[in-house]
């Protein structure tokens, strides 16, 4: 199986090298608005958010800076298939200005705009992030009632672009070999995972210290996890902030092609350092979720429970008909393929059946 993967330096609200109706699925985290780091970007992109921020206007601030994101979705809604698929990972923001302390509500803000360009939104998911401290409280301490709750969650909207599912040829190659384990949906599809770390993204040595303070990545697993739910074999996965390519890792990891889209050709230069590793990483997670099914198998059994299906490709058995033909791919080789500028990066990658 081949897979190939395109990342483009350039802008977001003008997805220009991505074709109308090319996307099955979209796995992203924005910049979050009224996070200070990501300030100066807003700013740049609406000098009103600064003039906003410096009078102490929240409220007008997380409008200009939502109306930037507003772009961007207006492009998704352009590259995405009828029934096409966005998993948008936010985090809600807690700020002082003017001596005022309050919450914007990220997560809101970006259901309200994605339902006013026609998508229908689906259950979404709440997964913990470390906290900044060992404190679960902000404000006065012991003393009611000026105390706040510490924000230790983030959101992953899931959106559909219309009111219909995407069909499939009934028994299609693409999507039973990529299915999931029983008991992989059991814990995947429930609303809050507790069970995903957040991370620091691990950048290569001697990069420019102003990058690292930059990356705002989230762990690999996140974007695996909802490539795997909500996209085949076959299909195409777009990052639009693609930061340092968090989402490719993990659409080469699960056998997908992708499509980035990033503003600073810096990030693009880290992620040659990254894929290195790529073959030893896909192998080890597709590794790890036979390994885990297998001990779910033996728990299982020793509980005195009983499988009637036999996996196809593989020694073990499955609990439902729909997982049987279940077939993971480890990444056997990267190549760059040419580029159509010096704004573009390319990566041609074979995939092996994962062998017992």
């Amino acid at each position: 199986m081949e897979t190939t993967h395109r990342v483009f330096v350039g802008d977001s609200r003008a997805l220009e090298s991505v074709d109308d109706e090319s996307v099955e699925l979209v796995v992203t985290s924005p910049p979050y608005p009224m996070i200070e780091m990501w300030d100066d970007l807003f700013t740049s992109l609406d000098p009103a958010v600064g003039e906003a921020l410096e009078a102490g206007d929240g409220r007008a601030a997380f409008e200009g800076m939502h109306a930037q994101l507003d772009a961007v979705w207006d492009e998704l809604e352009r590259v995405l298939v009828d029934g096409g698929l966005v998993c948008l990972n936010v985090g809600d923001a807690t700020r002082s200005l003017e001596e005022s302390f309050r919450v914007y509500p990220n997560h809101a803000r970006v259901l309200e705009a994605f339902e006013a360009r026609g998508f229908d939104p689906l259950p979404d998911v709440l997964w913990r992030k470390p906290a900044n401290s060992a404190a679960k409280f902000m404000g006065s301490g012991m003393i009611p009632p000026n105390a706040y709750v510490t924000l230790e969650h983030e959101y992953v909207l899931v959106f559909r672009k219309g009111a219909e599912s995407r069909e499939f040829e009934p028994g299609a190659d693409q999507r039973y070999e990529a299915a999931y384990f029983w008991e992989e949906r059991n814990q995947w599809f429930s609303d809050v995972w507790t069970d995903v770390q957040g991370e620091l993204q691990s950048l290569a040595d001697g990069r420019d210290e102003d990058i690292r303070d930059r990356s705002g990545a989230y762990p690999l697993e996140i974007p695996y996890r909802l490539i795997c739910m909500y996209s085949a074999y076959g299909d195409t996965v777009l990052d639009p902030f693609w930061g340092t390519g968090t989402t490719t890792l993990a659409a080469m990891c699960a056998g997908r092609d992708s499509l980035g889209s990033e503003l600073e050709d810096a990030f693009l230069e880290v992620f040659t350092d990254r894929i290195d590793d790529v073959s030893t990483l896909s192998h080890a997670v597709a590794r790890a979720r036979l390994e885990r099914h297998r001990e779910f198998v033996t728990r299982r059994r020793e509980d005195g429970e009983t499988f009637e299906y036999e996996a196809t490709h593989y020694e073990t058995p499955v609990v439902t008909k729909m997982e049987r033909d279940i077939r993971f791919h480890e990444v056997a080789s990267v190549d760059s393929i040419s580029q159509n500028s010096d704004d573009e990066y390319g990566y041609r990658v074979e995939h092996a059946p994962l062998s017992e």
